[in-house]
């Protein structure tokens, strides 16, 4: 029988009246997963554990997350993560994925997660003069020159790609099929925006390549185990296949109308 997994991602519960985030929990609590995934930008610095806290209240069934970038907004990527897992630590329910490892679902499907970063290296790169409200709300980056800044975003990409890389590769002997849960889209081709890959200039805020070459580089190496990446960041839908056993989500959202999506076929 399939597990009722429900998936969120870029909910951004911080745009909505306390009325209207515990409507949003009566739909999921409606929805009755078994488990509920959550991709990250569930709130701010200051307010997503109280989020996630409310919702393992009212659900009482597990919760995995990663953090997005919008949840570091107000602080430090060091403050963050320390309050994500202490969060889990202290939670009979909250699993944050960096810390959890591998997680089995089933006996046939396992779960690994990190919310990663875009590390700044596809589309036009370090040329890109976008600058991101990332760069002025999250505190590591306030004293960054540009150059300074892509550093940064390299850093955390490559960070990011190794931690997928110490937990991918045992999950994939162990596993028949594998759900891998992120923030930024680790593919071009999945930075979605209104229908297609995102523009050059936005590519190196919107994807993390250090991921993406992991997930290319184990899959190639494991072609009896599937792998489903299930991402956000971007606010555009859409779904490619990278390889015949790599298939990469991507969920449209819209602020202040969070989503609810059920995965099907999760045995």
């Amino acid at each position: 029988m399939a597990l009722r997994i429900a998936w969120l991602t870029d909910i951004h519960l911080e745009f909505l009246s306390h009325g209207e985030v515990e409507a949003f929990l009566e739909r999921l609590l409606a929805e009755d997963p078994e488990a509920v995934l959550v991709g990250g930008d569930t709130g701010t610095a200051t307010t997503f554990a109280r989020f996630l806290s409310g919702m393992e209240e009212r659900l009482q069934r597990p919760i995995y997350f990663v953090l997005g970038n919008h949840d570091f907004y107000g602080g430090s990527i060091r403050e963050v993560r320390r309050a994500a897992a202490d969060l889990a630590a202290g939670s009979r329910w909250l699993r944050w994925l960096p810390d959890a490892g591998v997680v089995p679902l089933t006996d046939r499907t396992g779960l690994v997660g990190h919310g990663s970063w875009a590390d700044g290296r596809l589309g036009s790169g370090v040329a890109s003069q976008v600058l991101l409200n990332d760069y002025v709300q999250i505190r590591d980056f306030l004293p960054l020159g540009h150059k300074e800044r892509f550093r940064k975003l390299n850093e955390l990409g490559d960070e990011a790609a190794a931690i997928v890389e110490g937990l991918l590769p045992a999950a994939a002997e162990r596993f028949g099929d594998l759900l891998f849960l992120t923030h930024a889209p680790p593919f071009r081709e999945a930075a979605w925006h209104e229908g297609q890959a995102s523009a050059d200039d936005w590519l190196p805020h919107f994807s993390c390549k250090a991921v993406g070459d992991v997930l290319v580089r184990v899959m190639t190496a494991h072609p009896g185990c599937s792998l489903t990446v299930l991402c956000g960041h971007t606010h555009g839908e859409g779904e490619v296949r990278v390889l015949e056993n790599l298939l990469v989500r991507t969920a449209g959202a819209e602020y202040g109308k969070p989503r609810i999506r059920m995965l099907t076929g999760v045995r």
